[in-house]
């Protein structure tokens, strides 16, 4: 084999896996091999560098989560710096009575221009960089990663029961939110890992401070016992030596446990670490120009280094003018661009002066305008789109656009949905808090504005953005204001769907269908039914939430059915039980069994008989025995609510269009089911009976 085939040998079994066990093979060597003096010089200015790389990625990262493999490159580096303190060690034990230069040029410059080469200073020095590293950076960086990790880790069910909600809403795809997930995962992995990664820079530390003991007294004992130095001699070569080591090793040491306290304890942002400092600490010039004023009556006390005190009163006074003017400009120019040009001139009305009522419109009072403008950052825009497109997708039809204005007539903080220039929903929000929504159980309380989420009527809390975390953390369901319109305005869309289906609509539904099915819409519609027919058809399936997507499986049934019967009612029938397996599949997923709620046979025959007796299906039997029937059948929803289970009542074929109407008004939440609704492939389970002792006593 030769060597053209060997690499690409090399290259399709992934030696690109190969760095990092090339890496700690080399560092074990480092640890048993001896280095000669440039080898360990290389090695030295390699660590430094690196160190260097390290801080500077950290400080221009914009997410702490950008840089994931910092934990790992942190072990790696410490081990890196250790695997060079035994090495360093053993040179200077073995080759240090020959002089300063006997470990290398990179240690005995450190030993000697560094601290002038007195040994005293050197110790000061040195011990001064291990207390700031252990004492101060390190100690700070390790309980800041402490509490991140632990507070990352409760807020996990919180964030995702929010992302859960964005879903719900649709103002995110499945896929959006399998990569927010993936991100609460990896950055609990990553303050957990920091967690870690801190033990080992503190460590590391303490290992520095012992190895230097041992390296001076081992030192001594070597070249006075060893090779006749005098005390003095020995003293100097041996201490300077150690102390150029320590130097060297700490000093990297310092930098990384730097980089690991500046990516703990910084917040996610669009900005670099620079950016956020300029951004923010010389965002208000006033804070400037009292900094100057204080210099400078510090700078006029006698005896006070008045010259640095002024020069830095006047560098600092001239910054907060240049700000404040440069502010004061971007201000005007903001000014100049909102002036409104005068309206045109008064002209005759016309039938354009007549608008048509909005099918959706959502109204807000003037406190809300900016979260319904793009120009000023609004989000509302982009979320009604994002529920649009989801519910479009969901129902089978085009959801219609949403007509926003602002009201003056409404509180400066509320919000109005429409439905045919009809209020269908309000709410009030405050555009610069969070909803704090209790699901159920939470572990605290929290403080802002107690309310009720305008969408389930949920116990909530308008609390301060800074205490997002925490409400995450005490099991909150916590969401944006934007995310609370959005969410009131799907609520509404899905169970108002059915106003929402006109013919102009199901004609777009039948030419997207007879693209791919031309023959059998020819057939359906003007053949078998009317435009109006199949409409109320398809409205009585979305009012019992039934999506209509599956168009084909629907024409198929009503042009199959449609000669033998013209009556909705019965069509609808026809076409609950072609999608049955939908339907069941939207009630409980893949479960094999049914658990279903039966009426007792008595009862479903006085049903029945007083349906036959009375004319369009209106049962005509006393009203204390249908009131007595909505207790039971309350009863046993909510029983089914507590135990976590979807409330279906199983019911003869001929009753269910009445009980499913009279479920809709009574009992929310009952889904009603015939029997030739249940698919082939499911079985029912029996978990409760509504029998005639139910409701006659």
């Amino acid at each position: 084999m030769n060597a053209t085939a060997i690499l690409e040998n090399v290259k399709q079994t992934g030696a690109k896996g190969l760095g990092v066990p090339l890496v700690l093979m080399m560092m074990l060597a480092m640890m048993v091999v001896p280095l000669p003096p440039i080898a360990l010089d290389m090695f030295f200015s390699f660590n430094i560098a690196l160190s260097l790389v390290v801080l500077l990625v950290v400080v221009y990262t914009l997410r702490p989560l950008d840089f994931g493999v910092f934990p790992s490159l942190l072990l790696i580096a410490t081990l890196l710096r250790l695997a060079l303190n035994v090495a360093s060690t053993r040179v200077v034990l073995l080759e240090g009575h020959n002089g300063g230069d006997a470990a290398g040029r990179v240690i005995q410059a450190f030993g000697e221009f560094v601290i002038g080469g007195n040994y005293a200073v050197g110790l000061v020095v040195f011990f001064i960089l291990v207390i700031i590293n252990f004492v101060v950076v390190t100690k700070g960086a390790g309980r800041v990663s402490e509490v991140s990790a632990r507070f990352t880790l409760d807020a996990m069910p919180g964030k995702q029961m929010a992302i859960d909600a964005d879903l719900n809403a649709g103002l995110i795809d499945q896929d959006q939110a399998r990569i927010r997930r993936e991100e609460v995962a990896r950055e609990a992995d990553f303050y957990g890992a920091m967690d870690g990664a801190s033990k080992f820079v503190r460590g590391d530390a303490i290992a520095g401070i012992l190895i230097l003991l041992i390296n001076i007294f081992g030192g001594l004992g070597i070249g006075m016992a060893q090779h006749g130095l005098d005390l003095a001699t020995a003293l100097r070569n041996y201490t300077l030596l150690t102390i150029g080591d320590g130097l060297v090793a700490q000093i990297p040491s310092l930098l990384l446990s730097t980089s690991a306290a500046i990516i703990v304890t910084r917040v996610s942002s669009a900005q670099d670490v620079g950016g956020q400092v300029m951004s923010q600490l010389l965002e208000n010039p006033k804070a400037l120009w009292v900094t100057a004023a204080v210099l400078g009556v510090m700078g006029l006390i006698p005896g006070m280094p008045n010259v640095a005190f002024l020069s830095f009163a006047l560098l600092i006074g001239g910054g907060a003018w240049w700000l404040g003017k440069h502010r004061a400009q971007a201000l005007a120019e903001a000014e100049v661009e909102k002036t409104v040009e005068p309206g045109p001139e008064q002209r005759e009305l016309s039938w354009d002066d007549v608008q048509p009522v909005d099918i959706i419109g959502l109204e807000v009072g003037y406190r809300l305008i900016p979260l319904v403008d793009r120009n000023q950052g609004g989000q509302v825009m982009n979320r009604i789109k994002g529920v649009r497109r989801k519910l479009s997708q969901e129902l089978g039809f085009l959801i219609p656009s949403v007509h926003i204005r602002d009201n003056l007539d409404l509180t400066p903080n509320a919000y109005r949905i429409t439905l045919n220039g009809v209020t269908a929903g309000e709410g009030e929000i405050y555009p610069d808090r969070d909803l704090a929504i209790n699901p159920g159980q939470v572990f605290g309380t929290l403080q802002g504005v107690e309310t009720k989420d305008p969408t389930f009527g949920m116990d909530a809390v308008w609390i301060d953005p800074s205490q997002r975390d925490h409400a995450q953390t005490l099991g909150y369901t916590v969401v944006d204001a934007s995310t609370v319109v959005a969410t009131h305005l799907s609520e509404i869309i899905q169970r108002h769907a059915h106003e929402l289906l006109g013919h102009d609509e199901v004609q777009q539904m039948l030419d997207s269908l007879a693209r791919t099915h031309p023959k059998l819409v020819e057939d359906l519609v003007p053949g078998a039914l009317s435009l109006s027919v199949l409409l109320k058809i398809l409205r009585s399936l979305l009012e019992e939430h039934i999506p209509v997507r599956d168009i084909r499986t629907i024409a198929e049934t009503l042009a199959e059915q449609a000669p033998h019967s013209q009556d909705p009612g019965i069509l609808t029938a026809a076409v609950r039980v072609a999608l049955s397996r939908g339907i069941v599949q939207q009630l409980i997923g893949s479960e094999k069994e049914i658990p279903v709620v039966v009426l007792d046979p008595t009862l479903e025959q006085i049903l029945q008989k007083t349906l036959q007796a009375t004319d369009e299906g209106q049962a005509g039997f006393e009203p204390g025995l249908a009131e007595r029937l909505q207790q039971a059948l309350q009863e046993t929803v909510s029983r089914q609510e507590r135990e976590g289970l979807e409330s279906i009542l199983l019911v003869p074929a001929p009753i269910r269009a009445w009980m499913a109407r009279f479920a809709r008004h009574a009992v929310p939440g009952l889904n009603v089911l015939s029997y030739n609704e249940i698919p082939d492939n499911r079985q029912i389970k029996v978990i409760a009976t509504v029998g005639q002792t139910s409701v006659e006593s």
